[in-house]
C-alpha cells in the first residue's frame, strides 16, 4: 500500500474553524476587527473546502484572504495559524514552520499551534521534534486534530494497536459523518497495513455507510479490494473516487489498475488526468516536485527531468518521502551506489515500495542475494503495494 495521508490537517482545520468562530470581539477595536475576523473565517472557509474537494483555488482564495488579514493585523494568531496550515498543505514546510513559531510566540498555550509546527518538523525529518509537539498539543487540549497526529505517528513507529486505541478515542470523540468516516478509513488502513484485508473492507464500507459516496473511502477500499484480486470492483470504486475529488493520487492509481487490466486507452486517460491536476496544483501555489518525480519514475517517463525534481524537492524537505523519491530517481538514472543512503533513511519507516526499491539498488549493484531477500521482504510486508511493480518483484524470484 502506497498512500498515507496525514489528513490531521483535514480535522486541523476544522478545531481551528472552531477556534476561530468561537472567538469573541470586544473592546474599543471591535469594529475594526471585524474585517479581519471575516476574512479569517473565509481563509479557513476555503482550505476546508479545498480538504473536502481537492480543488486547489481554493487555496489559492484561502491564501488571498488571509493575506488581507495579516495586512490589517500582522499579529493576528488565527491568520497566522491558517497561512502557516495552507503552507503546510502546499507544502512549503519551511515557510509553514517559521508562520507557526511566530503565531507560537503570541500564543504560546494555543494547543493546534503545536500541530502544525509539529507537521512542519515531520516533513522535514525532524521526526522526534515533530512527535513531541504532537504531544504537547494533546497535553494542551485533548482534540480529534490532535488524536489524527498522535495516530499517525504511532503508526510510522509500528504501533498499529496503540494507534488503533487513539483512533477510537477520535471516532468515540466525532459529532459529524465526514470526521466519522475518516477515522474508520484510518482504522481501515491500519488493518490494510498489517495484511488483515477484509477486516480493512469493512471499515471501508462502515465509512460509506456514514458518509455515502466519500471519496477518500472509495479510493481506500479500492485499493483494498484490487489487494483482494477483485480488479473490476476496485476499478469502479476508483473510478467513483476520481469523479468526485480532485486529486492526481487517485487518478495515477485508477490508471494503474487500469494498466494491470489490459485497458491501455482507460489507462492513458486517467494518466493525462494526473499532468493536468499536477499542473493545476503548482498554477495555485502547491509545490509538486516530489510528487511529480515519483509519478513519473513509477511509469518510465522523463527519468533524467525526474531526478532534478528529486533533487529539488529533498532540498525543500528531507524527510523520509524525498529520500524515497530520491533514492528511486537515481537509482532509475543508474546512479545506484549514490542512492544507498537516502535509501537507508526512507528505510527508517518501511514499507512494501521502501524494500522493492533497495532491492533495485541491490539488484543495480549486482548483489543478487540481497536483492532476491528484499524482493521477498517487499512482498512479504504488501504483496500488493504496487499494481505494477509488485508483478515485476514477482518475476524476479522465479
Amino acid at each position: 500500500m502506497r498512500r498515507r495521508a496525514l489528513f490531521a490537517g483535514v480535522v486541523a482545520a476544522v478545531a481551528a474553524t472552531t477556534l476561530l468562530l468561537g472567538n469573541s470581539i470586544s473592546g474599543d477595536d471591535a469594529q475594526a476587527k471585524l474585517s479581519v475576523k471575516q476574512l479569517v473565517r473565509t481563509g479557513f472557509e476555503e482550505q476546508q473546502l479545498a480538504r473536502r474537494t481537492g480543488e486547489p483555488t481554493h487555496y489559492t482564495r484561502s491564501e488571498q484572504a488571509l493575506r488581507q488579514a495579516l495586512e490589517q493585523d500582522p499579529n493576528d494568531v488565527r491568520a497566522l495559524i491558517g497561512l502557516a496550515s495552507l503552507s503546510n498543505t502546499r507544502h512549503h514546510f519551511r515557510d509553514g514552520l517559521a508562520l507557526a513559531r511566530k503565531a507560537q510566540r503570541l500564543s504560546p498555550g494555543t494547543a493546534l499551534i503545536q500541530g502544525v509546527i509539529g507537521d512542519a518538523l515531520v516533513e522535514m525529518g525532524s521526526y522526534e521534534a515533530g512527535f513531541r509537539a504532537y504531544e504537547r498539543m494533546v497535553a494542551l487540549k485533548p482534540s480529534i486534530a490532535g488524536y489524527a497526529r498522535i495516530a499517525h505517528a504511532q503508526s510510522l513507529l509500528g504501533d498499529y494497536d496503540g494507534a488503533r486505541r487513539t483512533l477510537r478515542l477520535a471516532l468515540d470523540s466525532a459529532v459529524d459523518a465526514e470526521t466519522r468516516a475518516w477515522a474508520y478509513v484510518e482504522l481501515g488502513r491500519l488493518d490494510r497495513s498489517e495484511l488483515r484485508l477484509a477486516a480493512a473492507a469493512q471499515q471501508f464500507r462502515k465509512a460509506l455507510a456514514v458518509s455515502p459516496g466519500h471519496p477518500i473511502a472509495l479510493e481506500a477500499f479500492g485499493e483494498t479490494e484490487a489487494a483482494r484480486g477483485n480488479l473490476a470492483h476496485a476499478i469502479r470504486l476508483q473510478a467513483a473516487a476520481v469523479e468526485r475529488r480532485f486529486s492526481p493520487e487517485f487518478a495515477a492509481s485508477l490508471g494503474d489498475l487500469y494498466s494491470v487490466a489490459g485497458d491501455k486507452a482507460a489507462a492513458k486517460q486517467a494518466y493525462d488526468r494526473v499532468a493536468d491536476q499536477e499542473r493545476r496544483l503548482a498554477e495555485n501555489g502547491v509545490d509538486t516536485d516530489l510528487d511529480k518525480a515519483m509519478f513519473q519514475l513509477e511509469h518510465g517517463i522523463n527519468l533524467s527531468g525526474s531526478l532534478q525534481l528529486a533533487r529539488r524537492g529533498y532540498a525543500q524537505r528531507p524527510g523520509v518521502e524525498a529520500n524515497e523519491v530520491l533514492s528511486w530517481a537515481l537509482v532509475r538514472n543508474g546512479r545506484c551506489q549514490e542512492a544507498i543512503p537516502y535509501s537507508n533513511r526512507a528505510l527508517r519507516f518501511p514499507d512494501g515500495h521502501r524494500y522493492f526499491h533497495r532491492a533495485m539498488i541491490e539488484s543495480c549493484l549486482g548483489r543478487t542475494a540481497a536483492a532476491q531477500r528484499l524482493f521477498r521482504k517487499a512482498l512479504t510486508t504488501d504483496p500488493n503495494f504496487s499494481p505494477i511493480w509488485a508483478r515485476f518483484a514477482q518475476a524476479q524470484l522465479r
